[in-house]
């Protein structure tokens, strides 16, 4: 899709489909870039010496969430895209990573690392109602069904059987499963 003068990575596109936002490497710092697919036209979203990446648009295409560290330690952050102002929404302990936009706009899922443990939660998009809905050792990346009601993440476990595995849960965090896949 284009020429990045630096490691690009962490691509996710807009919910037209025109733009791609993704994360840049410059010079020890990682800032947020949107790219016009049709014009091949950059806009610049960061320019700080944080590190910010994992971008996902909301479904209307007005804002984004991404995580960074900001203010120390990894939290996650909404933009405005038209006013740019920036605003942290999680306050609890821990580190954030991997905020996903639900398809219905309501809540933003994340990997939480507290208590030596990966966790996976969602949370309303301006920060409040955080709810964990799976824990484990290592539980990471969580991604939205298209009802906005039920995510799936990978989970590692310690030990020989440790390799990873699919699993689903719905927002209430009661209906846990795995998910067969032909390695599991």
């Amino acid at each position: 899709v284009g020429n990045f003068p630096a490691l690009a990575f962490a691509p996710r596109y807009s919910p037209d489909g025109q733009r791609l936002v993704l994360s840049i490497e410059e010079g020890g710092a990682t800032n947020l870039v949107e790219m016009d697919l049709r014009s091949k036209q950059m806009r610049r979203f960061t320019q700080d010496q944080s590190i910010s990446t994992g971008p996902c648009y909301s479904p209307d295409g007005r804002s984004l969430c991404f995580e960074s560290d900001r203010e120390g330690t990894q939290q996650i952050y909404v933009m405005e895209l038209q006013r740019g102002g920036v605003q942290r929404i999680s306050r609890g302990e821990g580190r954030y990573s991997t905020p996903v936009w639900s398809p219905r706009g309501d809540y933003i899922a994340f990997t939480k690392q507290a208590g030596g443990q990966f966790l996976i939660g969602v949370m309303k998009t301006d920060g409040s109602g955080e709810r964990i809905l799976s824990s484990g050792y290592h539980n990471e990346g969580p991604t939205w069904a298209p009802n906005g009601r039920v995510l799936m993440f990978f989970r590692e476990s310690q030990g020989a059987n440790g390799g990873p595995k699919l699993y689903s849960v719905d927002i209430t965090g009661y209906n846990e499963r795995q998910v067969p896949t032909p390695a599991s």
